[in-house]
């Protein structure tokens, strides 16, 4: 018979031995969010997980699981050779560690696949261990904070060290979201759930590191919302101020959002600003997101809304704050090399 796993020590054992998570709930709910690492091998496609929740309501708890049952009989041969083709021992969970997850568990177990458990108390418990650990977290590492205009360069700095082996947490990432007014235009963002689970995982990881690097953002990211404490000591960590000429600025935010990929979203996103902007500028904006002159459009934009309303958001004591002024997002990672120096 299986055993149960509590989240603390399915994370210990996934952190540090080989060890594969199987989210057993709908293609839907996995792409919400999971347990970072996870499979999803589902009991329930989308479909019939629908089917089987109406049925749930309009009649009742045991025609839903009689219903649930003849659906997965018939696939029980496929879902348990997706079992077979794992070769390290296996957790299983769904949503409150429930039917789904105790019936994985269970046939898989009968079936003769060994050193299988179930997460007590499925996702749900997960994730309350984490919100539990994230609001106590005592991250121990210094912060180095990337602070900058629109168009620094930020974010490309973060990957360009994390790629170069330094220990980065890039929060828009974890989010989706680029932070500002366009931010989600080309992305997906996520939801906190699946925010939080992937940011303590990188706490955890980077805990005995001397220093992580991270972006100077906002409490609030799209839908997410950092938890208090870290963005406490983000606010009286290390302060490096990125600044990097307009042209350079310009180009960084042509590659990265790609207006002319997503036009009308550009123009739909505007209106939610226009009114803060000079009513000729504004119109002039206006036209060049029309017209395709998304250069000038991104340049106007830059003096005209995103730099005055910056200048006021950075107020930090200057025995916290480091300018880095380059010529590149490349001049501008030598620098910041030699300022850790």
């Amino acid at each position: 018979m299986f055993e149960e796993m509590k989240p603390e020590e399915l994370y210990k054992r996934k952190a540090h031995q080989q060890h594969t998570i199987v989210d057993v709930r709908s293609p839907k709910e996995f792409h919400q969010s999971t347990i970072p690492g996870s499979l999803n091998i589902p009991v329930f496609t989308d479909e019939e997980r629908s089917e089987v929740g109406t049925i749930y309501k309009q009649v009742g708890p045991e025609a839903a699981k009689e219903r649930g049952l003849a659906i997965f009989s018939n696939k029980l041969p496929g879902f348990i050779a997706a079992f077979q083709k794992i070769n390290t021992p296996i957790t299983v969970f769904c949503w409150r560690g429930g039917m789904r997850s105790k019936t994985a568990a269970t046939v898989v177990d009968l079936m003769g696949i060994k050193n299988v458990t179930r997460l007590t108390g499925g996702i749900r418990a997960y994730r309350e261990w984490t919100v539990s650990l994230l609001d106590e977290f005592d991250f121990r590492p210094e912060l180095i904070v990337l602070n900058g205009g629109t168009g620094n360069g930020k974010t490309m700095i973060l990957e360009k060290l994390r790629k170069e082996g330094y220990p980065v947490i890039n929060l828009e990432e974890m989010a989706g979201h680029r932070g500002s007014i366009f931010g989600q235009i080309g992305l997906e963002p996520k939801n906190q759930r699946a925010f939080d689970f992937q940011l303590l995982e990188k706490l955890l990881e980077y805990q005995n590191e001397p220093f992580v690097f991270l972006e100077g953002e906002s409490k609030r990211i799209g839908k997410v919302t950092l938890p208090e404490r870290l963005y406490r000591k983000k606010e009286a960590s290390r302060q490096l101020f990125i600044e990097l000429p307009m042209e350079k600025r310009v180009a960084n935010i042509l590659e990265d959002y790609q207006p002319w990929k997503y036009p009308e979203k550009f123009k739909e996103a505007f209106q939610l600003i226009k009114r803060h902007i000079h009513t000729p500028v504004a119109k002039e904006i206006e036209q060049c997101l029309e017209s395709g002159e998304f250069a000038v459009a991104v340049e106007l934009l830059l003096m005209h809304y995103y730099d005055p309303r910056y200048e006021h958001s950075s107020d930090y004591p200057e025995n916290r704050q480091t300018l880095v002024q380059a010529k590149s997002v490349e001049d501008a990672i030598e620098r910041i090399k030699r300022e850790m120096l």
